[in-house]
Formats: C-alpha cells, structure tokens, sequence
C-alpha cells in the first residue's frame, strides 16, 4: 500500500486550529490516509521502543453494528457519523517483539515475560503516549479527530480481541468535522496557572 505525503501543517494547524470533532461530514477515509496516519505515529516515542499501542480500525457498517452498543449512549451518535472509528489497544505482549525493536537492550523480552503486572503497566502507560502521537498524526494529514473514553473496554476486548493480549483503553472518531461538529474552544490553562520554575 502507497502512504501519501502528508500536507505541509504548522503548529497552528495541529494545535491551536484544530478542535475535538463530535459529527462528521460522509467523505470517506482512505487506505492511503490510515496508512499515513499510522505512518506518522509509530514514531511517537516509547519506553524501550516499546510500541505496544495497536489500531484497529473499524468503517464498515458490520464491524460499526458490533461497536456502537459498547460505547456511551452520549457517544453512539459520534462514532455513527465518522466515516472510520479506531480502537486503540494496548499489547501486553509487546515485549515479544524487544529484540527486534531494542536490540540494544539485551534480556528485555525475558526481564517482561516474567513479570506480567509489570509488563501490562508498562504498555498501557506507553500506548496512552502512543495514542497523544496517534492524535496529532490524525490531525497531521488533515483530517479531524474525536477521541472517546466513554466505552466499555472489556466488552471491546470480548468482542474484537477474545482471548489476546490487546487492552482497549481509547477509541477515536475519524473524519472531516461537519461544519456544526466542533465546540468553539475551551479555555486553556495559562503558563502561569500550569507551570512551575525551580
């Protein structure tokens, strides 16, 4: 599959334009694009390389019939009119793949397979950075995100990852917003409210 260039996109365009989309327009979403989107967030950093977060990405009317029931009933509607919903999970057996992706870390791989709360921590916390890189990607190719935490993750892992290692922790809406699909911006916290100097 041919990833597409992303368009040229500044600061403005990734942070202070863009806005959490709650309905979108019926244009469709691409291969090319996911694979751009994709493109663009495995290289969002992670502990040891990690990678752990997986995408699933759902579009067609069956595999929506089978997610929408498991979202918030405040939430159903948004995921209806995206044109594609991702499922973002994290790989618990992500250490599987550390002599490939860290090679320079030696006895990685066994250091986590012997330690499973350890390990499932640790791919949690880093496909929750993952899933920040996966975002900005979205809006990076000039498309318009919705991330979601009203779901109930274990019947999305019952449903699309019975008896895995994925842990769904965030689904995101994909899309053009419709021209009435965002809030105007919220207020954000100052430099002087949110940061401190030592």
């Amino acid at each position: 599959m041919n990833v597409i260039a992303p368009p040229v996109v500044t600061a403005e365009s990734i942070f202070r334009d863009a806005h959490t989309a709650y309905r979108f327009t019926p244009e469709a979403v691409t291969d090319e694009q996911l694979a751009a989107i994709y493109d663009l967030a495995r290289f969002t950093p992670t502990a040891l390389n990690s990678q752990p977060l997986r995408v699933t990405f759902v579009r067609t009317p069956a595999a929506k019939s089978r997610l929408l029931p498991l979202l918030s009933a405040t939430n159903r509607d948004k995921s209806a009119s995206a044109p594609v919903v991702a499922i973002l999970a994290a790989d618990t057996d992500f250490h599987e793949n550390l002599p490939r992706v860290a090679p320079q870390t030696q006895g990685a791989k066994e250091r986590f397979a012997a330690n499973e709360a350890g390990r499932t921590v640790m791919a949690v916390n880093n496909a929750w950075l993952q899933a920040g890189g996966f975002i900005l990607a979205v809006r990076a190719i000039g498309l318009d995100a919705g991330p979601m935490g009203g779901i109930d993750a274990a019947a999305i892992d019952a449903e699309f990852f019975p008896n895995s290692s994925l842990r769904t922790f965030l689904v995101v809406n994909i899309g053009r917003a419709a021209d009435d699909g965002q809030f105007p911006r919220n207020p954000r916290l100052g430099f002087d409210e949110a940061i401190t100097l030592v």
